[in-house]
């Protein structure tokens, strides 16, 4: 079990929309806000996704991870910034000719997709190493395009985050550590409950624990109505936890979330009532080797 857990805030993703949930964030000033508020309430880190303030969808502009970056900044707020590198990889295939993109697809050069990392240097980013059918699109996140992103995100000074959504995906980070491509220790997102993705259940929680490097740090979330059970099962089975509007827009059954603060301190409080102690700030830093960006 670990000394101090540590909670991330996963702020506004880039296909929960407000149809679901009026209060989500989508503008820089709200996204910003709302990791803010999220540290606030408990948070050592908050993953962040930037979105087109006119459509509310994902989206890579640099502009506007620039001013979410510089807002979360200038508040002065200490909170560890992991960046989203996901936005890029979906691709629709047109229902008359499957190799020719349909309109929503976003596949594009891998480079682009770290290019607000290497620029921004936050401390974390996240590395997808799914390739599978999500929402109306597939994601392809192919061997070599994630080699080159990973070398793209060390070389900047970032810590990548490693999110798994099956098992495939875990067999190729470990064949990457092999080869040299990543380094241990890394830190680990276990994602469950993403329809054809792995499941959200214990099992499949043990699953992926047990396979990881030795003194991993790691992390396991579930999504929608799985959220909170899967936020136990991660510190009962000793990893960190996460939670946000990314990942669900309920606070409890039927009532929707008001923000990301009230389900920050609702984790915050199920971790506190098993036994746990919240991680600051300072130990986050510690554990996932990564320095304040003020001093390094």
């Amino acid at each position: 079990m670990r000394t101090a857990t540590i909670v991330t805030c996963a702020v506004t993703g880039n296909l929960t929309m407000r149809e679901q949930n009026p209060a989500l964030p989508v503008t820089p000033a709200e996204i910003a806000q709302s990791a803010v508020d999220a540290a606030r309430a408990g948070a050592s880190v908050v993953h962040l996704h930037a979105r087109d303030p006119a459509t509310g969808r994902g989206t890579t502009r640099a502009e506007l991870f620039d001013e979410i970056v510089a807002r979360i900044r200038g508040t002065g707020c200490d909170v560890i910034l992991n960046l989203s590198t996901g936005e890029g990889g979906r691709f629709i295939p047109s229902d008359d000719d499957p190799k020719v993109a349909a309109p929503g697809s976003t596949l594009m050069r891998p480079e682009l997709r770290v290019a607000h990392v290497e620029r921004l240097r936050p401390e974390v980013c996240t590395l997808d190493f799914n390739t599978m059918f999500s929402g109306t699109a597939v994601v392809i996140n192919t061997p070599r395009n994630l080699e080159i992103m990973a070398q793209r995100i060390l070389a900047a000074g970032v810590v990548p985050e490693i999110e798994i959504f099956d098992t495939g995906d875990l067999q190729l980070a470990l064949a990457f550590i092999e080869r040299g491509i990543l380094h241990v220790p890394l830190m680990w997102q276990i994602v469950l409950g993403v329809r054809y993705g792995a499941m959200a259940d214990t099992q499949t929680m043990m699953y992926f624990a047990q396979r990881l490097p030795r003194d991993a740090q790691w992390t396991a979330f579930g999504i929608g109505r799985m959220a909170f059970p899967m936020l136990a099962q991660s510190y009962l089975l000793g990893g960190h936890v996460r939670i946000g509007m990314e990942d669900t827009v309920y606070l409890d059954k039927g009532v929707l979330a008001p923000n990301n603060a009230a389900l920050v301190e609702k984790g915050v409080r199920i971790v506190e009532h098993l036994g746990g102690r919240i991680a600051t700030v300072a130990e986050a830093r510690e554990m996932l080797g990564v320095a304040n960006p003020a001093i390094r």
